[in-house]
Order: structure tokens, then C-alpha cells, then sequence
């Protein structure tokens, strides 16, 4: 996510008045967002637009606020997104944008994650590595349209992507540090479960025994998220919490489905990112607009369930639905191959 190039012009303005006057301002960019002397002209003479990461890690060392260089006092909204460029290395660059916003979140002592659901959060498919391996492939090859994948049928021998591992590992990482509230409906599995079942169908899997490692994969997901909830606490796949681990507030709406908005609490600052072509999100801090969607979040959870840590009854029910989904399917596939 990028500022506009006379918010960005603003911004540099600000920071050349609270750095010390013996400082250079190059330098100081420089040094700060880890790029050459050279870059930093760039992005100083606005021939090359700030992200976000860079920004907050601007804003955060000099303590300039981002409010008001946001904020232009018209009922315009500001939203900055990456688009995808098309080019070979797009998914990694999307895989790089997320965890620059999860890390950015991250840099900020206050911090709390408000996401609502209409699917299943991208980085708990990342849990496992053959569920991982597919979804990176589904994304690929039909939400990116990358050529490398354009022909091909999925396999862990020829798509297990082991240049993701480290990065698929800190964003979990990432998103585990961060308190959260997701507020979930019944159908927020359905689109995996849809995208398995398309491929199986469509012969793009071609190994049964693959499709019911995908659903078996998917049930683990659920049953570690089960736990979570249970604890009211986030923590490695497999572990168990500790007293350092990050809140987790699970509700339940059975009226709403959501719309993957994702909504961040900075310290003072807030920040909206909506969700577009499937896969993208669009990010804002227009003060206004955070103001509102953050009061429609209240009232939604206000008329939603919460399982975490409380609601045993409820919790075991809401993901024994879950199951049953993913269980149904997979009988489904078993039938096919008897």
C-alpha cells in the first residue's frame, strides 16, 4: 500500500521540520527504511511513492502523525492498495505486502486485529504445507493468472513451494503476536471447500487420496482453531498457550456474512483495509471513515456469539458444523473413487 504522491510531498515536509537541522534528511530516510541514498531521492522527489511499512517506520522514529497528512477535510476517502502487476514475481510481492502490514501492526505497543470473515483468514491455510502448497497454487493460477501455473495440474512433487516456507512462517508468526477478534459465520470455511472441490472436479487434482489429504488438512485447521477459541488465547499450530500469548476473541454472527474486512487498532491511529479482487485488500486512515466502521464493528459484535473461552456449548457446536462441512465432502470423494 502506497500514499498519494501530495500526501507523500506533505509527509516528507513534516519530517524535514522534526528531524534535528544538522541532520540530513536523506540520510535519515535512508537509514531508516534500509535503502540507498539514491532511493530515498526518489521517494523524497515523490518519483517513487511510500508503502506503508515504510511510512509507519517513518512516522513512528521522528514522530510525525499520519492523521492529518491523511486527513484533507472533505468527504473524500483516501484508499491505497498494490495492484496485481501481472509480472512473475506478483504472488510473492502479495505474499511481501501482507507481512509488511502484519509487521507494521506489530511495531505499535497498542495494537489490536478486528477481522470480518466471509472466508477463512488466508494465513491459517499455512498450517500445513499441503494445504498451503494449494492454496498458493489455486491463488496462482486462477486469481493472478501466473503463466508458470497457466497449463498445469496440482501435485506436492511439482508445486510444494519451499521459497514460501520462511515467509508463510513469519506471518503466522506475525499474526499470532497481534490480539484479535474475528467474528466468523458457517459459511467462512465454504470457499476452500469450494476451490477443492472445483480442482478434484475438474481434474486440476488429479489424486484422489490428495483431495482427502486437502479435507483432512482442513478439519486440523479447524480442530486447532477450536482450541484457540476454547483458551481465549493465540499459539503455534500443535503448541499450547503460555502467559506471553496474544488474546483471541472468537464470535459468531448467524445473520451477517462478512465481507473480509479487516480493521486494525494502532495505538491512537486506526486504519481500515477492505477486501477486492479476492485477494487484495485496500487500506485507509482516513479518521472519519475508521470512526464509523469501527462503531458498525462494536454493534456487531455486540449482536454476535461469543465461543472463546466462554460458551462451551455454543463453541462445540459451531465447529462440529465446520467438520460436518468438510466431512460431507470428503465422503463425497471417497463414493466417487468406490
Amino acid at each position: 500500500m502506497k500514499l498519494g504522491l501530495e500526501s507523500q510531498v506533505q509527509f516528507f515536509q513534516a519530517l524535514k521540520n522534526a528531524i534535528p537541522s544538522y541532520s540530513s534528511l536523506v540520510d535519515e530516510v535512508a537509514d531508516t527504511i534500509d535503502i540507498s541514498v539514491d532511493s530515498a531521492y526518489r521517494r523524497i522527489r515523490g518519483e517513487k511513492l511510500l508503502n506503508y511499512h515504510e511510512l509507519f517506520l517513518l512516522s513512528q522514529k521522528f514522530n510525525v502523525s499520519i492523521d492529518k497528512i491523511f486527513s484533507n477535510g472533505t468527504s473524500s476517502i483516501l484508499f491505497q492498495t498494490n495492484q496485481n502487476n501481472l509480472e512473475k514475481n506478483n504472488f510473492l510481492s502479495w505474499m511481501k505486502d501482507v507481512l509488511y502490514q502484519l509487521e507494521m501492526v506489530n511495531s505499535f505497543s497498542k495494537k489490536h486485529i478486528y477481522f470480518l470473515l466471509k472466508d477463512m483468514p488466508p494465513w491459517y491455510h499455512y498450517y500445513h504445507k499441503e494445504l498451503a502448497a494449494f492454496k498458493f497454487f489455486f491463488w496462482k493460477k486462477s486469481i493472478l493468472f501466473s503463466q508458470d501455473v497457466a497449463d498445469s495440474t496440482f501435485s506436492l512433487e511439482e508445486h510444494s513451494y519451499p521459497e514460501f516456507e520462511e515467509i508463510t512462517r513469519k506471518i503466522l508468526k506475525a499474526y499470532n503476536n497481534v490480539n484479535s477478534t474475528e467474528i466468523w459465520n458457517i459459511e467462512g470455511i465454504n470457499t476452500t471447500i469450494r476451490q477443492i472441490n472445483l480442482y478434484h472436479e475438474m481434474g486440476i487434482i488429479t489424486d484422489p487420496s490428495l483431495t482427502i489429504r486437502l479435507y483432512d488438512c482442513l478439519l486440523e485447521v479447524i480442530n486447532h482453531l477450536e482450541k484457540m477459541a476454547e483458551f481465549g488465547k493465540k499459539f503455534p499450530f500443535g503448541g499450547q498457550p503460555s502467559d506471553e500469548s496474544a488474546n483471541y476473541y472468537f464470535y459468531v454472527n448467524e445473520f451477517v456474512l462478512g465481507d473480509n474486512t479487516f480493521f486494525a487498532e494502532l495505538d491512537d491511529n486506526k486504519i481500515t483495509y477492505l477486501n477486492y479482487n479476492v485477494i487484495y485488500f485496500m487500506g485507509t486512515s482516513d479518521v472519519a471513515f475508521n470512526k464509523s466502521m469501527f462503531q458498525n464493528l462494536e454493534n456487531l459484535i455486540k449482536k454476535s456469539t461469543q465461543i472463546s473461552k466462554v460458551g462451551e456449548k455454543e463453541r462445540r457446536q459451531f465447529f462440529n458444523k465446520l467438520r460436518r462441512k468438510v466431512r460431507l465432502n470428503m465422503e463425497s470423494i471417497s463414493t466417487q473413487e468406490e
